[in-house]
């Protein structure tokens, strides 16, 4: 049995991206993609069932770099963290916030599929699926706040999760809109003047 040829692989991811970029995965054209990487359809299904399964390929580095991050956040020992750790957890820190948005430029591409243009896909939930993620992280966080005493407001799981969709909403807005980083870097500061979890969630000064 012969082995498919590698080396034509990033090329086809690279073009894959970039038609999905334009079209989105419905109406791309794998015929298109291939005649953009310089080989034949049978050449794709070599490597993949279909195209489903090559856009996800195109966005498993994504996939890869958010999974981490999310799960740094929510595996995180809340519990074994000091009062001011947990108080500090919930200020809008500038620094810490452009390192978000240096991550997610990496994947900007990959970031922008997953959340535009994947409709038909497994993937096509993705936006709420990943504020459902994130909202479980503020959930822990917040309950370990408030068993502290070092909240003073009552949030349901619910509000909650409004107020992360609204939050993490204007964090992704700006690559739906190719925000350029210049752009993002002035965006990043008004997120962090606009959004005040500490009175959101009535944070006491307990915590330092």
């Amino acid at each position: 049995m012969s082995t498919p040829d590698k080396s034509i692989d990033p090329k086809l991811l690279e073009c894959a991206k970039k038609e999905f970029l334009k079209n989105g995965f419905l109406n791309a054209s794998l015929k298109s993609i291939c005649d953009a990487a310089g080989i034949t359809t049978g050449a794709v299904y070599k490597r993949y069932k279909g195209k489903e399964e090559l856009f996800c390929a195109v966005v498993e580095p994504t996939i890869k770099q958010l999974t981490e991050f999310i799960a740094a956040r929510s595996d995180a020992d809340f519990a074994s963290m000091s009062d001011a750790q947990i108080a500090r957890s919930w200020m809008m820190d500038e620094p810490a916030m452009l390192e978000t948005f240096k991550l997610i430029w990496k994947q900007r591409r990959g970031f922008v599929l997953l959340l535009d243009k994947s409709a038909g896909t497994r993937y096509e939930n993705f936006r709420h699926d990943f504020v459902e993620m994130m909202s479980k992280t503020y959930e822990l966080i917040f309950s370990e706040t408030r068993k502290r005493g070092l909240a003073r407001a009552d949030l349901s799981a619910k509000e909650l999760h409004v107020l992360c969709s609204s939050f993490w909403t204007s964090v992704y807005e700006p690559f739906i809109h190719a925000m350029t980083w210049e752009e993002i870097e002035v965006h990043c500061r008004a997120i962090c003047r606009f959004f005040d979890w500490p009175k959101v969630i009535g944070l006491t000064r307990k915590g330092g």
